[in-house]
């Protein structure tokens, strides 16, 4: 089994592995593409996405490794050998079981040990790649602005030797009130040997600069302006095209570059200063007295002149308040005044508390990624188990190898396990749902269908045979219908009294269930709906019977009735199959011994 699996099992996990490579360059093309980087610095940006990408990819490759590994062996008839003999699945399964197990333990230690440096580099290289300056490649018939500070414009250019004509150059470095405006018929530009300045030489050209930081200040102050014309310039550009890679201390502060130990400590300390924060909050909610009584009063002055005299405030005792006697009291005229009051005094506590709730939400938030991450660590190793619990017994029920029918299944498993999983983490890190809830939903959705197909493996159960479905649906409705035909050749000849007898019992259980269920309240009906009941398991056995016994009546006229009869009886059908058995006895009466 291990020589049957590793093979597919590699394949499979490369080939996965690349298709998750491309999806995240796809992503991030456009901050690589005119940057100029080296092969060295590339290859590793993809060394460290690949290993960043071994927790989409490892699930894919063990779903659609076992799938095909049992669907070949099915579809070989090697597993049908192998049953034949006495050898369990399970068993079967066992040398794999090991070997996944093996493997979710090492993804366990990858997680935890490999991938925060791993995904430390790969962001830190990044973000890196983002800051550098785009590699100088300055088009025809547009204008070009990735030089910081400079916009350029070339009419025509010379590929062979570099030559730009036509040239527009708007020198904003100094601010757009100060821009200075280039016109040149040629010029050249060409990188510092230091990799830290452009070199740009102009031929026959005049250039136009306003003066405004030298301008007099004042209301219709007249603007220096000055215009030049020469025969060659010379300009130096500051232009960083050098990689420069940023300190990588940073992002291992993140939680993407922790362990579990590093985590927990995190979440611990977090936790504890969101508590120590929230317990002095709310003894100041408690503490707080927010109904007070101001005795501000206007008071007229000796020389006509009113003024407002504050008194100390006074809380208002326990109890119901009156809220309108605090106007009665007072001039009519200061009624708004203590309103506009009121409304400020309760405006700036509320922003207070927003703010405080901002605070102590960005402390949430970051406990609540640093608990995602932790609990990733283990959600992958499970995941393996649960894949390879689904591939392989699928494997074994679908029968099917190579690389088409379990490529579509795997990929179809995968997708909705994907879309369960980004659902959950999003919920947990929004704060939807608790964080362990979240990360832990897909593997709780597809546990069972991996315990359901396990099970039916086990048990040689045709799972996927669409003619099984279609058959018990048309029993259900009660619209199957026998198809039994006259022999030539009988075991056994009917006795038309055994018959009658056996049509009779039967004509009379199915009348027994009829009127019987007629007559039952209706929590029995629904207490029989869950267990049986006793005259239609009856009546069901006294079917069974007549159909056996008549399925070799050589009477075309018999046979047609028995064709009659649903599989099963019901108090619906009951008195329909009576009807028909009825019928059956008429006729049995009339045939001769011989034509029965």
């Amino acid at each position: 089994m291990l020589r049957s699996f590793l093979p597919l099992f590699m394949m499979t996990f490369f080939i996965c592995l690349f298709i998750v490579l491309m999806q995240f360059l796809w992503r991030y093309i456009d901050d690589l593409v005119g940057k100029g980087l080296s092969v060295g610095v590339i290859g590793e940006l993809f060394f460290y996405a690949a290993l960043t990408m071994v927790p989409m990819a490892l699930p894919l490759a063990i779903l659609l490794a076992s799938l095909m590994t049992f669907g070949n062996l099915g579809e070989r008839f090697e597993l049908t050998a192998i049953k034949a003999s006495g050898v369990s699945l399970l068993k079967v399964m066992k040398p794999l079981i090991i070997f996944i197990g093996l493997v979710a333990v090492g993804a366990f230690f990858f997680q935890n040990n490999v991938l925060p440096i791993a995904q430390t580099k790969m962001w830190t290289l990044l973000y890196s790649v983002r800051q550098k300056s785009p590699e100088l490649e300055i088009p025809e018939g547009v204008f070009y602005d990735q030089i910081p500070g400079y916009n350029f414009y070339v009419g025509k250019k010379n590929p062979q030797t570099g030559e730009l004509y036509d040239i527009m150059i708007y020198d904003v470095s100094r601010g757009f009130e100060n821009v200075r405006v280039i016109l040149a018929d040629s010029g050249q530009l060409k990188m510092a040997e230091d990799k830290e300045h452009l070199f740009l030489r102009l031929h026959d050209g005049k250039q136009f600069e306003n003066l405004r930081e030298t301008a007099f200040s004042g209301i219709g102050a007249n603007q220096p302006y000055r215009r030049e014309s020469f025969r060659l310039k010379e300009i130096l550009m500051a232009f960083d095209a050098g990689f420069n890679r940023m300190d990588e201390s940073g992002m291992r502060n993140q939680y993407v570059g922790k362990n579990i130990t590093e985590l927990k400590a995190t979440i611990d300390s977090v936790g504890e200063r969101v508590d120590s924060v929230g317990a002095i909050y709310a003894r100041d909610l408690k503490e707080a007295t927010y109904l007070r009584v101001s005795y501000d009063e206007l008071q007229y002055t000796p020389d006509g002149k009113t003024r407002l005299v504050r008194r100390p405030d006074v809380a208002m005792p326990a109890g119901p308040i009156d809220i309108d006697s605090l106007f009665y009291k007072r001039n009519p005229g200061q009624t708004a005044t203590y309103i506009a009051m009121a409304i400020s005094r309760v405006q700036r506590a509320k922003q207070e508390y927003e703010f405080k709730s901002y605070a102590m939400e960005d402390d949430r938030y970051t406990i609540r990624r640093h608990g995602i991450e932790m609990q990733k660590k283990f959600t992958l190793s499970f995941a393996c188990l649960v894949f390879f619990f689904i591939g392989a017994p699928l494997g074994a029920i679908i029968r099917k190898g190579g690389l088409g029918t379990p490529l579509v299944i795997s990929v179809f498993l995968f997708i909705v396990y994907y879309i369960i999983d980004n659902t959950g983490y999003k919920m947990a890190r929004d704060g939807k749902l608790e964080v362990w809830q979240g990360i832990w939903l897909s593997s709780a959705v597809l546990l069972p269908l991996g315990i359901f197909f396990t099970y039916k493996a086990m048990r040689d159960s045709a799972v996927f045979n669409m003619d099984a479905y279609r058959l018990f649906w048309l029993r259900l409705r009660g619209k199957l219908r026998r198809e039994l035909e006259v022999k030539e050749f009988v075991m056994q000849e009917v006795e038309p009294a055994r018959a009658r007898q056996l049509v009779s019992a039967f004509r009379e259980g199915c009348l027994n269930l009829a009127e019987g269920y007629r007559r039952l309240p209706m929590w029995k009906r629904a207490w029989y709906f869950v267990r049986r009941y006793p005259p239609r398991t009856q009546a069901q056995m006294l079917l069974n019977d007549l159909v056996e016994y008549l399925a070799d009546s050589r009477s075309p006229q018999v046979i047609a009735l028995v064709n009659e009869f649903p599989f099963q009886v019901t108090a619906r059908n009951a008195r329909s199959c009576a009807r028909t058995a009825s019928l059956l006895e008429e006729i049995i009466d009339k045939q001769q011994i011989d034509n029965i």
